[in-house]
Formats: structure tokens, C-alpha cells, sequence
């Protein structure tokens, strides 16, 4: 397969810091969109993939799941897409699009499995893929999706992975006028399902280990915000909440979030904490409560989403960064030193 070099950032090794590197993209083909990558959001898990935490380190490893750019070629085939168009890979470039989960466009779940935009076997180019932290991203048309012209493109990018990580949940489960919903922990996931549970309507109440981000939480749209070590203010949501939405990543006891539920309600975590979480019988057992996950979302619901934050102006609180303080930025996310997401200018990485 014809290929083209790519000037990108990346890492050979677990225990090296990100640098320029040149890697090898497929030349367009007849169904691909290639594009100019102008922002790349950072996620923990881009994250965790450079320290290899999830295991299946593929060397070099190019992260990048947050991906905004301009089209500059299309292939023969391409009907959606013309250079000059706004597009936005997120964290899906390929399914096998014919098990159920494809075909109810739910490619996340894919049987197969799905190949992701970095670190995953590359079933068209052979090897493995790279992601946004690069000058060029190639992908099939029916993975790119249209980028609406948000004002703010750069902070616009973290809806790629965040945005749809949390709408997904928020509207499977009916986040809706008349319902109270809970968002549990304020960082990148957090701070935009609040944004997003406000525009679908509901009343929303934030609950947080940290005093600061209280105060934060109002400013972000939250119609209330408990610190969640005040066991008095704890209770007086007790039996009061539709749906929490769980983002943490660390340990934390879900019980206590399980008893703020009304009869039916259900706790969605949509963190990775490194360590199994404990559910107490009674806690779902009384009042027919539920414990569930969910995981970002499929194409058609990505697009979905994108057009949603659009409509209601919703963006990241976003700190952009030249490409070149990458590895700084990777040290203060590991700190929780960002409010509430870095994203990449990828422009400098032409310096």
C-alpha cells in the first residue's frame, strides 16, 4: 500500500517523554478523508496508553482521540466530505459494520472489535494506528464526522471523546425536564455533563471532594453543588435522584451515591477506576435501584452530539498548549493541575 511520512509526537517506550517523530500514514484511498489536524484534545486515557497502563504498547505509540482538522483530499468514492470541510475523528476509525452492535450503530461494542484512533491493529494499512498528535490524519469517510463551526473550535475538541462519553449516558437514561440528575466528580468528563445535562433540561446537582470546585460547579451551570465529605448536606439528597452519572477514576465507595437514588434510579460510571468497586446488596435491592456503565458512543450519536453542543454553544473549559509542552501537560493531568482540559494547537508542531 502506497504510504506518505508524517512529521507527529510520540514515544517508543513507556519511560520516554513524547518527541518529534516521522511515521507512515496510508496515501488516500478511494472511500478516505485526509485532513490537516489543527486541535488535538488530551484525555487520561491518552495518558494512561503512553505509561503502557492498559497493557498492548504498540511502539511507537502517537496519542490523540480528540481530532479537529480541515479536509485537504478525498478519495474517488467520498460523498460527505470536500477539501476545505471541518472534520473531527473521535475515538472509532473502524468496525467490522455488520454484527448487531454495527448494525444498531453502536460501533463501540463491536463484536470484532473496534479499531481505535492510536494503539489498535490497523486492519487496512497493517501494523498499528496513530493518533492526533500528528500533521495528518487518514481515515475512512464513514469514521470522520462533519465538525460544526464552533466558535471556539480548539476548546470545541474534547467533545470527541468527553462530550460523547457523558452524553451518551445522559440521554439513553433520560436526562430530561422533571428530572434531577447527579454528576459526580468536576474534571474533564464532569464539567461538560453538566453543561450538557442543563441543555437537555434537567436540574443538576454536583457532588465533589473538593471545596473549590463547589464554588466552580455553580459557574459552570450546576443548580446546586454538595462536598461530598459533609455527611449533613449528603443526606438531604438521600432517595432524591433520577440518574447519577459517576465520572471518577479513582476508588470511591458508589454505595453512598446508590442510596441518593429515588426507586428506579440508576448510578452510570463512565470513569475507570484501577480498582473493582464493592455494591452492597440492599443498596440496589431497595427501591429497585441499578448500578451500570457506559462507554463514549457510536458514530451516528457522536455526530449527534456534536450538533447538540453546537445548537446550545456547549465547549470544554480548555488551556491550549503548544505541542512542544506536551510532556509538561502530561505531568500536571496526572496532578489534576488543569481546569478542566488541554488541548493541542497543532499548528506548532510546524516549529
Amino acid at each position: 500500500m502506497e504510504t506518505q511520512q508524517v512529521k507527529a509526537y510520540g514515544t517508543t517506550a513507556t519511560t520516554e517523554p513524547l518527541h518529534e517523530i516521522m511515521i507512515s500514514r496510508r496515501a488516500v484511498q478511494a472511500h478516505d478523508v485526509e485532513f490537516e489536524v489543527l486541535y488535538c484534545g488530551i484525555c487520561h486515557s491518552d495518558l494512561h496508553q503512553v505509561k503502557g497502563d492498559f497493557g498492548g504498547f504498540f511502539a511507537p505509540i502517537v496519542p490523540g482521540h480528540e481530532i479537529v482538522g480541515r479536509v485537504t483530499a478525498v478519495g474517488n468514492h467520498v460523498k460527505n466530505f470536500k477539501v476545505g470541510d471541518l472534520a473531527a475523528v473521535g475515538c472509532i476509525v473502524d468496525s467490522c459494520d455488520h454484527c448487531d452492535h454495527c448494525h444498531d450503530g453502536l460501533e463501540q461494542f463491536c463484536d470484532e472489535g473496534v479499531t481505535y484512533s492510536f494503539n489498535s491493529p490497523d486492519k487496512i494499512s497493517g501494523g498499528h494506528t496513530f493518533g492526533g498528535f500528528s500533521k495528518k490524519y487518514v481515515c475512512n469517510e464513514r469514521y470522520v464526522l462533519k465538525m460544526p463551526p464552533f466558535k471556539d473550535l480548539a476548546a470545541a475538541a474534547p467533545l470527541l471523546c468527553a462530550g460523547i462519553t457523558v452524553y451518551s449516558p445522559l440521554k439513553h437514561w433520560g436526562a430530561s425536564a422533571g428530572k434531577k440528575v447527579g454528576v459526580l466528580g468536576i474534571g474533564g468528563l464532569g464539567h461538560v455533563a453538566i453543561k450538557i445535562a442543563k441543555a437537555m433540561g434537567a436540574e443538576v446537582v454536583v457532588f465533589t471532594t473538593s471545596p473549590a470546585k463547589v464554588e466552580d460547579a455553580k459557574r459552570l451551570g450546576a443548580d446546586e453543588a454538595v462536598l461530598s465529605s459533609d455527611a449533613e448536606a449528603m443526606a438531604k439528597y438521600n432517595r432524591k435522584l433520577h440518574f447519577i452519572i459517576d465520572t471518577v477514576s479513582a476508588k470511591h465507595d458508589v454505595n453512598t451515591y446508590l442510596n441518593l437514588l429515588r426507586h428506579d434510579g440508576t448510578v452510570v460510571l463512565v470513569g475507570l477506576p484501577p480498582e473493582p468497586l464493592e455494591i452492597h446488596a440492599f443498596n440496589v435491592v431497595m427501591g429497585r435501584r441499578s448500578f451500570a456503565g457506559s462507554n463514549i458512543g457510536g458514530i451516528a450519536e457522536t455526530q449527534e452530539m456534536l450538533d447538540f453542543c453546537y445548537k446550545h454553544n456547549i465547549v470544554a473549559e480548555s488551556e491550549i498548549i503548544n505541542i512542544q509542552d506536551v510532556n509538561t501537560a502530561f505531568e500536571r493531568l496526572e496532578k489534576g493541575d488543569v481546569k478542566y482540559r488541554f488541548v493541542i494547537d497543532m499548528d506548532s508542531l510546524k516549529a
